[in-house]
């Protein structure tokens, strides 16, 4: 009778969730305690970048010009932006400065203390009066570029590039070609991880979200508990649940929480609230403890890359360093223990971020990098500034000129030392997505992450192929 009543019975597949195969580089981890020190000059990061990029440059403008003429007049190189001498056409090779006054200036910030109101921030540092300036340096000075091919090309202050053309009565050096680093060298995919693809099945997808944007409101709950309920698995039928088994990993690429907003106080607490240091009335626990119960529900099923934005309660500068566990009380126990190598299944990391997911490389960032490069070019091309940001093999290059970062002194570590096969940006207006090749065949797979908070999407990244689809959840009002 038992036997009978098994076959009768319909037997339920069991669903299992891809294994995730996670690599990560610890290129951005910046020392602890007395050894990391922002007593050194910044002027060091563009000596060491022009340093290691001035050969790369070099070779590239040196095969494209080395037989190029102009009335019987053939180019040559220069070594110093100095030995320029005046109708001469040559090339030489420098660091770009954008001199632009509407640049955020140190006296400016300074004078804010004596304002009632500070001004907005500028969306854009260009002037609409024509007083921007391009200018070429290296350790020996600075020149002075213009010509109508500069309006074509897209240039911000950190980029390392080859400019050919000759001085003119002026003194400015007239442009009329340009080379930048281009992609470096890209490797192949597990290369990092020799044999760990024998026994890895196909199929699977990576989860990119961004700008979660948790406040701790009743607003976030409808939006968010979409979204877990689709990385569990426990939304749709059965064919959906097998689809959302495929993902192997959640990437959360910054300004996980909305900013800080103090609690509101009552008279009483107002008059005998602090005046200097920490107060613990006006804090307001709420958004990181909603993170950290939705880290906590997802974690069980599925690993987490968890990188900082600029909202999120990590260190303002770049690169920014990875969120304390102590901010999470509930999450923190899937993370790796202090001083061990293997990542953890939280993974609170750095922002920038470089690693192996799946045999891909895959690098990114929070948003701010892109963002700062907008203020200085026309449009809002964002898929343009992330490939140009590629070609300059700089992650960061308006850093530290715009973009805050940490002094190095002795390796520039945005310098792109190999090209990613997957590079996302988080916190852009929309969601955009193309694919750019280098030179060498290089191939790689650029992602715009929008805002989860304003348009409710994620994006997943097929592992087998490098597609992407986006995933919309929406909640509809009653009215």
């Amino acid at each position: 009778m038992t036997d009978k009543m098994e076959e009768d019975e319909p037997i339920e597949a069991s669903l299992e969730r891809q294994s995730s195969h996670y690599n990560p580089l610890r290129r951005f981890v910046l020392a602890k305690g007395d050894q990391k020190s922002y007593k050194q000059q910044y002027a060091d990061m563009y000596f060491l970048r022009l340093a290691s990029l001035k050969p790369v440059v070099e070779k590239i403008a040196h095969d494209a010009w080395s037989d190029f003429e102009i009335a019987d007049e053939k180019v040559r190189q220069v070594e110093r932006v100095l030995d320029v001498r005046q109708g001469e056409l040559c090339w030489v090779v420098g660091t770009v400065f954008m001199d632009m006054p509407l640049k955020p200036n140190i006296l400016d910030d300074i004078a804010k203390d004596h304002w009632i109101s500070a001004p907005p921030a500028r969306q854009k540092f260009i002037s609409p009066s024509g007083q921007d300036q391009t200018m070429l340096e290296d350790e020996s000075g600075r020149l002075r570029l213009t010509g109508a091919f500069l309006q074509h090309v897209m240039l911000v202050t950190g980029c390392i590039v080859a400019v050919m053309g000759t001085e003119n009565a002026n003194g400015d050096f007239e442009v009329i070609d340009v080379k930048v680093p281009d992609l470096p060298r890209q490797p192949q995919r597990w290369e990092r991880d020799n044999g760990a693809n024998d026994d890895k099945p196909g199929g699977g997808q990576i989860a990119f979200v961004s700008g979660l944007g948790i406040s701790g409101d009743d607003g976030d709950t409808l939006a968010m508990d979409l979204l877990m309920e689709y990385l569990l698995g426990e939304a749709g039928g059965e064919s959906d649940q097998a689809e959302m088994c495929r993902i192997s990993r959640v990437v959360i690429a910054g300004n996980s929480i909305t900013e800080g907003t103090p609690l509101a106080l009552r008279e009483e607490e107002k008059k005998s609230s602090k005046k200097y240091g920490y107060d613990s009335s006006a804090y307001n626990p709420a958004p990181t403890a909603h993170l950290d119960g939705f880290l906590a529900t997802l974690l069980p099923s599925i690993p987490i890359t968890l990188i900082p934005g600029d909202r999120d309660p990590a260190n303002a500068s770049m690169p920014q360093q990875p969120i304390h566990p102590a901010m999470f009380p509930h999450s923190r126990a899937y993370a790796a223990k202090p001083g061990s190598i293997e990542p953890g299944w939280l993974d609170s990391s750095t922002n920038p971020w470089e690693g192996d997911i799946e045999g891909w490389r895959v690098m990114g960032n929070g948003g701010q990098p892109i963002d700062d490069i907008f203020r200085y070019v026309e449009g809002d091309d964002r898929l343009g500034m992330m490939e140009a940001l590629l070609r300059w093999r700089c992650g960061a290059p308006t850093a530290p000129d715009t973009l805050w970062c940490y002094p190095f002194q002795d390796r520039d570590p945005f310098i792109i030392e190999e090209t990613p096969h997957v590079y996302f940006v988080g916190n852009q207006p929309q969601f955009e997505t193309t694919v750019i090749e280098g030179p060498a065949g290089q191939v790689v797979r650029l992602i715009s992450l929008p805002k989860f908070k304003e348009t409710g999407e994620i994006v997943l990244l097929d592992t087998d192929t490098l597609d992407v689809e986006v995933m919309q959840f929406r909640v509809h009002d009653e009215d």
